[in-house]
């Protein structure tokens, strides 16, 4: 983390500016460009990582056979074509989701599919499972020289008019699981059944449906383990039906949650949420924090061990995330607030969770989680 204040202040004063007066898809794709270059080559990987990652074995922890350095990720939705999982883990995540992934590839939803909310630490999404498609996407990576990252990939259902019933979405989902579950990269699977942005993918919130899509997922006989992409705006009665049937197919990883449909809500700065009136489209970051917090602890009082939690939504700090962790997060993913944060925030993140596990007497991050639960 070498000039961290220096890059911060790059960033908060130089960079944020002009980038949040763009187009912010234009934007995004010429930072992922850049991602791409950083990872091309042996000597920009390390100047990344001495840069920006922060490293303290208090941080390590070992999930489902996998070797996690810090509890950090990268949120699907980012690297959604496979471009930057090379630089991933030299800026600092311990691991990252490329996706979501579909079988077909899909240009987009009808634009804006990309806005900014700076007052309600907020993104407006609508690029509707915007893909290259799955073979390409895993050609490109194949490419890239993964097997020492923790990569893994989110696959959703295509969201093309020629997908339009349950069995063929649950078909596509298979036959993107099947180009990817060979590949030795590629260290576990996320199924998304929560964008609200997609024809058919919250389809699968329905108890009968999303078992059926499990499985003919447990008859592939994968070997990487599974996360579930749970929905953000329900009962927590409704997160643990679709808990406990996944778990009846052997499937124990949840991530909470996806993104927030409600435009009352209370976070949103309201003259800030009526830009984007008459827009399809949902919101990510801080309106998705306290629904995320409560749906991770009731789970975690209800299940205990038995399930392996990561917690997505409105990360911008180390307390933000340490509050996660508490209420009963195994791992934690971010994306918004390394926009509105820069690039140095996941090293500080990584730095300010290690300064309060010691402040608070833990041993390692894993004695830390469900504590406050």
């Amino acid at each position: 983390m070498f000039a961290t204040p220096l890059i911060r202040n790059y960033y908060r004063y130089v960079m944020k500016p002009v980038f949040f007066t763009q187009d912010p898809e234009r934007v995004h794709d010429r930072t992922v460009r850049m991602g791409s270059v950083l990872g091309s080559n042996a000597i920009t990987r390390k100047l990344t990582k001495v840069f920006l990652s922060y490293e303290d074995p208090i941080l390590k922890q070992n999930i489902f056979g996998i070797e996690f350095n810090n509890p950090l990720g990268l949120s699907a939705g980012y690297d959604y074509d496979g471009h930057v999982s090379k630089v991933m883990k030299e800026v600092g995540f311990g691991f990252n989701t490329v996706g979501t992934v579909s079988y077909h590839s899909y240009e987009g939803n009808t634009p804006p599919r990309l806005g900014r909310l700076p007052n309600s630490k907020s993104l407006f999404v609508n690029k509707g499972f915007k893909s290259d498609g799955a073979e390409v996407i895993a050609k490109r990576m194949d490419s890239k020289g993964l097997n020492d990252n923790i990569v893994g990939v989110s696959v959703g259902s295509s969201n093309i008019c020629d997908v339009d019933t349950i069995e063929k979405a649950i078909a596509d989902y298979i036959s993107t699981l099947n180009i990817f579950k060979d590949r030795d990269y590629v260290k576990y699977f996320e199924i998304n059944i929560s964008c609200p942005n997609t024809a058919m993918t919250e389809s699968f919130v329905d108890r009968k449906n999303f078992s059926s899509l499990l499985s003919r997922i447990k008859d592939l006989d994968v070997r990487q383990p599974f996360f579930i992409k749970m929905p953000n705006e329900v009962s927590v009665e409704k997160a643990w039906e679709i808990v406990q049937t996944a778990i009846e197919h052997s499937i124990n990883g949840f991530i909470f949650s996806n993104l927030v449909k409600d435009r009352n809500n209370p976070v949103f700065d309201q003259k800030e949420i009526e830009k984007f009136k008459g827009l399809k489209g949902n919101f990510s970051g801080k309106p998705t924090f306290e629904n995320s917090n409560r749906l991770i602890r009731h789970t975690r009082q209800k299940y205990g061990k038995d399930v392996v939690i990561v917690g997505a939504g409105g990360i911008f700090n180390a307390e933000d995330a340490y509050t996660k962790i508490r209420a009963g997060a195994n791992i934690i993913q971010m994306i918004t607030g390394l926009i509105f944060g820069g690039p140095q925030v996941v090293g500080e993140i990584n730095k300010g969770l290690a300064v309060l596990l010691h402040r608070d007497g833990f041993g390692s991050i894993s004695e830390a989680v469900g504590t406050g639960a």
